[in-house]
């Protein structure tokens, strides 16, 4: 495994082109931080995965669903009892366009 140690010079690098201002805890943190996950994908890169096959998605698929059934009939006597007013099963709005 090689070492790819991320130093303070590349953090200020990278900041400098995302604009961001770091204090010099930050960008030792950062320069740590980067490094181990530079590490870890280099140990990735060592696993052997010729024999697997490959794929878009590792868990189940999609979200389960129900089927489409109306639970509450509609009662329009109901829903337009409190209508400031209404015309037969119809709410009356004023219009808006002259």
């Amino acid at each position: 495994m090689s070492d790819h140690r991320i130093d303070l010079e590349q953090v200020r690098h990278v900041a400098r082109l995302a604009r961001l201002e770091l204090s010099a805890e930050e960008e030792r943190s950062l320069a740590a931080d980067l490094s181990a996950i530079v590490s870890y994908i280099d140990k990735l890169n060592q696993l052997d995965t010729a024999n697997v096959e490959p794929t878009t998605q590792v868990a189940e698929a999609g979200t389960p669903t129900r089927d489409d059934v109306v639970t509450n009939q509609p009662a329009s006597a109901q829903m337009l009892a409190n209508a400031p007013a209404r015309q037969d099963n119809l709410f009356l709005v004023p219009k808006i366009i002259e």
